[in-house]
């Protein structure tokens, strides 16, 4: 793989200062060490009516620094970090995490994890493709996709602005223990934002598309145009009486709902007793229709790594099998304080892809017959402890199968427990969000609060 000679260090360069690391702490009698070091660079435009709104370079970089002292379970930990990477700053970084630890509490949990979880291959994902975009390019970009939404209507009259960025970075993560690996990744990304307006009502809506290689990032045109009718159908919007209904989640709401589930089966969550799902591993959680795969080693994939932020090994495995819970997501610490091994899920999950169903979304519209079609969520009301669900929500009314109206200034009620149960279907039109994969998902019951 040739790496982008925008970089300032080499990989090789950034395993030395890795190494340096390592031998500093052992010479200070530190019976582990871990360290990140790492950089990146890239570029952001914003457009806004045919405006230059910002314009942003971005040239980052760091070294986190952990060591340990003593033998679990008696082990203290101390943790440091630093942006200088001359030879004095890394001893000095070094010394101060050091002296974090002779501070801390001694904690049964805390050191490396297990050298037999270490990962062993670091096969090449194809994770970084750089974008040599110039700034003139990413402007006329913009401006190419936000021209192509203003085209579609006179009452698309306003926008929060067209977005393009190029993010290039690289990192190599080493132990103690002998582990050393890093690889170099890209991500780009364009986003539209419109909003339309008619007899003094203002919608808004929008859409993105990221990717590892530019070339596989939407049409920027076809991309505004999208956004522009997606702010265009949502004019005229109702609101609607409290009632029960069934609710289809779009699909990048719906990935959203499996982000709840994985914060709810999370060592962190576990292990304080802070989870609905507590005690879930081999239980009945979602509906039979709902499986769910990690898979780490997927090339160019968005969240694919061999390892994770501990070095451990990324596994392939099935998280939910016909509803069943059949892992969780664990770092070597919230391993421990559950008695359990770690998963490969510090730092997060891999990819993760909801199997899909038969039906697209006129299919899933059609199921569903007579409900609502949200495609907007508003607020943070989730209690994971109780797993009640309660956001505001706009999107579509829905009979017969066929959208009739758009609708707003509504309150979507449940719990996830309840929720993941009445699952009746998820979609084919699947859609990668972040580190999830899932179509559209349907919900058999829940309560619209409206009028």
């Amino acid at each position: 793989m040739k790496i982008d000679n925008r970089f300032t260090y080499s990989d090789t360069q950034l395993r030395e200062f890795a190494q340096t690391i390592l031998d500093h702490a052992r010479s200070l009698g530190a019976s582990a060490c871990e360290c990140d070091v790492s950089e990146g660079f890239g570029l952001s435009v914003t457009v806004r009516k045919g405006a230059i709104d910002t314009l942003e370079h971005n040239r980052d970089k760091g070294i986190g620094v952990s060591v340990h002292f003593g033998t679990r379970p008696h082990v203290k930990r101390g943790h440091a970090s630093t942006s200088d990477f001359s030879p004095a700053a890394l001893r000095q970084t070094v010394e101060a995490a050091v002296a974090i630890a002779s501070h801390t509490a001694e904690d049964d949990c805390a050191g490396l994890p297990e050298p037999d979880q270490m990962a062993r291959d670091q096969p090449d994902l194809d994770l970084y493709h750089p974008w040599h975009v110039t700034p003139e390019d990413a402007i006329d970009i913009a401006k190419r996709c936000e021209a192509a939404a203003f085209a579609l209507s006179p009452k698309l009259k306003n926008t929060e602005g067209t977005s393009v960025s190029a993010q290039h970075s690289q990192f190599v993560f080493a132990n103690s223990l002998g582990f050393m690996g890093g690889f170099p990744t890209s991500r780009h990304s364009l986003g539209c934002s419109m909003i339309a307006e008619e007899k003094g009502q203002m919608q808004r809506d929008d859409w993105y598309s990221s990717a590892r290689l530019p070339g596989k990032m939407a049409d920027p045109e076809a991309l505004g145009r999208y956004a522009g009718e997606r702010a265009l159908a949502r004019l005229r919007a109702r609101k609607i009486r409290t009632r029960q209904s069934p609710v289809l989640f779009e699909a990048p709401l719906a990935s959203g709902l499996i982000g709840h589930f994985v914060s709810a089966v999370s060592g962190g969550s576990l292990y304080r007793k802070s989870t609905f799902l507590l005690d879930s591993l081999g239980k009945q959680v979602f509906s039979p229709l709902v499986s769910i795969e990690e898979r780490p080693f997927e090339r160019q994939a968005m969240a694919s790594s061999p390892f994770d932020e501990e070095g451990v090994a990324a596994q392939q495995r099935t998280i939910v099998r016909q509803g069943v819970v059949e892992g969780y997501f664990l770092s070597t610490y919230s391993g421990r304080k559950l008695g359990m091994k770690s998963t490969g899920s510090a730092g997060g999950n891999h990819n993760l892809v909801a199997r899909p169903g038969d039906l697209d979304l006129r299919g899933l519209l059609k199921k569903m017959g007579r409900g609502l079609l949200v495609t907007e969520l508003l607020g943070q009301g989730i209690n994971l402890i109780t797993g009640d669900y309660s956001r505001g929500a706009a999107g579509y009314w829905v009979e017969n199968g066929e959208i009739q109206y758009p609708v707003e200034e509504i309150t979507i009620a449940g719990n996830l427990g309840a929720m993941f149960k009445s699952i009746v279907a998820v979609g084919k039109d699947t859609l990668v969000r972040g580190s999830r994969e899932c179509g559209s998902i349907l919900i058999e019951n829940m309560t619209i609060a409206g009028n």
